[in-house]
């Protein structure tokens, strides 16, 4: 089917960019109140075309059914400093009247057998265009800034391996999620130390 593509991604392009300046102001808003702010940094983007009719083909979805069954056109993803705040910013995105939680996928209390830890929720927005108020799909990643390195590492690998890794990269893969793990559980234990740590140095800059 003929499509013009750019129209049809506006909406998404409008959510990403509306959603990144509603939670880095969140993220500002924290720092305000000088409390620690669950949010480190927040990215957004909409999936390029090329990889929609990529991921449309391999999944059996048709073009005409985009809107509905291809839940990432529009992905926005959160970095939190420890995993404990990854559920706090869960719990804060259920809680706007702004967003609609259509399902969520915890993988960082059930990772996935490749060692993928992340937290998805898939939600429904509200767009207001020119003449109409048009709800899409986005999909929000919550994740600590370990997971997000694993998992930019293994993305990467998967575009020249295509998800079948050599037994040896695969190894090495789950190794270091492993090592992603325990650094994010060492850096719980001393979690109230380095937010006490971090509102002192705020007060210090005044």
């Amino acid at each position: 089917m003929n499509r013009d593509w750019e129209l049809f991604l506006l909406p998404y392009k409008q959510t990403v960019d509306e959603l990144k300046v509603k939670l880095r102001g969140l993220r500002g808003m924290y720092q305000l109140r000088k409390e620690h702010g669950p949010i480190e940094f927040v990215t957004g983007r909409v999936k390029p075309i090329n990889s929609i009719i990529m991921k449309s083909k391999t999944r059996g979805i048709s073009l005409d059914k985009l809107e509905t069954d291809m839940e990432d056109l529009a992905g926005i993803r959160i970095m939190c400093p420890f995993v404990e705040d990854i559920h706090d910013v869960v719990s804060m995105l259920k809680k706007r009247n702004d967003l609609t939680v259509v399902y969520e996928k915890d993988y960082v209390t059930n990772k996935k057998d490749s060692g993928y830890r992340s937290y998805h929720l898939i939600c429904e927005y509200p767009v207001q265009l020119i003449d109409e108020v048009k709800v899409v799909l986005v999909e929000i990643q919550i994740r600590t800034l370990a997971m997000n390195f694993w998992a930019s590492i293994e993305h990467s690998l998967n575009y020249k391996y295509q998800g079948e890794f050599p037994e040896e990269i695969n190894n090495r893969l789950q190794k270091a999620a492993e090592s992603a793990f325990q650094l994010d559980e060492e850096m719980s234990t001393i979690r109230e130390e380095i937010k006490e740590i971090q509102k002192n140095f705020r007060y210090s800059q005044e």
